[in-house]
């Protein structure tokens, strides 16, 4: 009997364990767990916007003012006065090639000039002389016209000695390599000792006042560029826009080592580029009207993409997922191809978090900045 009363209150305290945790499980069950529960979400209508087909590509800036400097003469390079990428001003010596040789023939000159001009004044003291004799009658007709011609060849001897110091002087000033005008001097090939030719390069000198911009795109996109109408953007890093200018020329024959065909811009520089630099080059292909999706309003599933629309529901606002088809991306937005329409109320916020047919609390989206001023792809030369 004993143990028959141990055993009972072992199978008493089993149940009633049982019950016990059946009641904890069942009661959170009971509570609200499944009653939704309405999100505060950002709501924005969709509105027509610019959008524009671009592409970007590398471009390089030129001058429009710029010269390459040689030598006038042979020699040596004597001295060198100014740097690689320095800003000269014009007529501002920047080689100069040995000129011992011609100072040597410009003194000689020099000499030859002090001799005639002697000379001339000689002769001319000599003619007048003979003037006078002549007139007093002692000296013969012939020995006057002979003073007298004695007299014209010194005075051409002393032009023909003027003229050379001219020569010689205007030969030396060849020996001084001057900027023809203001402007950055480029990269300088040779160096103080090196013999040099009128065919060696010595440096360019390249205003940055004036610029072109040169772009290479593909055939087919070269074929929807309007010269005069056609606009080229220069952005910065950070996809600032730096400068826009219409296409001025379109090249007739694509470039043979790339197939591509050349563009060209031109515009006054004020934003501090250089001539040769590389740049980051966009041209606007076409402008046109099309509906606008933030980026941070679109959600995927698998390749389809949604937008969470917001409309009445059961009991108040709820959202509904809506596939839609999307362009290209340019800055914060989409073009909306198909799927909405303009004036449609969607959610920007929290969108990770929505549910289809979820209940939201809808209030304006505070501005994001610019959604983007049009669609375009990535750099698409060569394609």
């Amino acid at each position: 009997m004993r143990r028959v009363s141990v055993g009972g209150a072992w199978l008493a305290l089993l149940v009633l364990s049982g019950c016990g945790n059946r009641k904890g499980t069942e009661g959170p069950q009971q509570g609200p767990q499944g009653a939704s529960r309405a999100l505060p979400v950002e709501v924005l209508a969709l509105e027509p916007g610019q959008v524009q087909d671009t592409g970007e590509y590398l471009g390089q800036l030129i001058s429009r003012r710029s010269v390459t400097l040689r030598p006038q003469v042979s020699g040596y390079v004597q001295a060198i006065h100014v740097r690689p990428g320095e800003q000269v001003k014009a007529g501002q010596v920047l080689l100069v090639v040995d000129p011992r040789r011609e100072r040597a023939g410009l003194r000689a000159a020099e000499a030859q000039r002090a001799s005639a001009v002697a000379n001339r004044e000689y002769a001319r003291n000599t003619r007048q002389r003979a003037e006078q004799l002549l007139a007093e009658g002692l000296l013969s007709r012939q020995d006057y016209e002979q003073a007298v011609a004695q007299a014209s060849s010194a005075e051409a001897s002393a032009r023909a000695a003027e003229a050379e110091i001219q020569s010689q002087q205007v030969q030396l000033g060849y020996h001084q390599v001057s900027a023809p005008f203001a402007g950055v001097v480029g990269d300088i090939p040779v160096k103080v000792g090196d013999s040099v030719t009128p065919e060696t390069e010595l440096t360019r000198v390249d205003q940055s006042q004036a610029l072109e911009l040169s772009v290479q795109v593909p055939v087919e996109r070269a074929a929807r560029i309007e010269p005069g109408h056609t606009p080229v953007e220069v952005l910065d890093g950070e996809d600032k826009l730096l400068v826009s200018a219409p296409v001025f020329f379109v090249a007739p024959t694509p470039v043979e080592a790339t197939q591509l065909v050349e563009v060209k811009a031109a515009f006054e520089n004020t934003m501090g580029l250089r001539a040769g630099q590389l740049v980051r080059a966009r041209v606007v292909y076409a402008t046109r009207q099309a509906l606008l999706l933030p980026t941070y309003a679109v959600s995927r599933l698998g390749s389809q993409s949604f937008a969470f629309t917001v409309v009445p529901g059961d009991g108040g606002t709820v959202v509904q997922r809506q596939p839609v088809t999307l362009g290209q991306v340019q800055g914060n937005s989409f073009e909306l191809l198909e799927g909405l329409e303009a004036g449609t109320q969607v959610a920007v916020s929290g969108v990770q978090l929505l549910q289809d047919g979820q209940a939201v609390v809808p209030k304006p989206a505070e501005p994001k900045g610019a959604q983007g001023t049009g669609v375009g792809g990535a750099s698409d030369a060569g394609q």
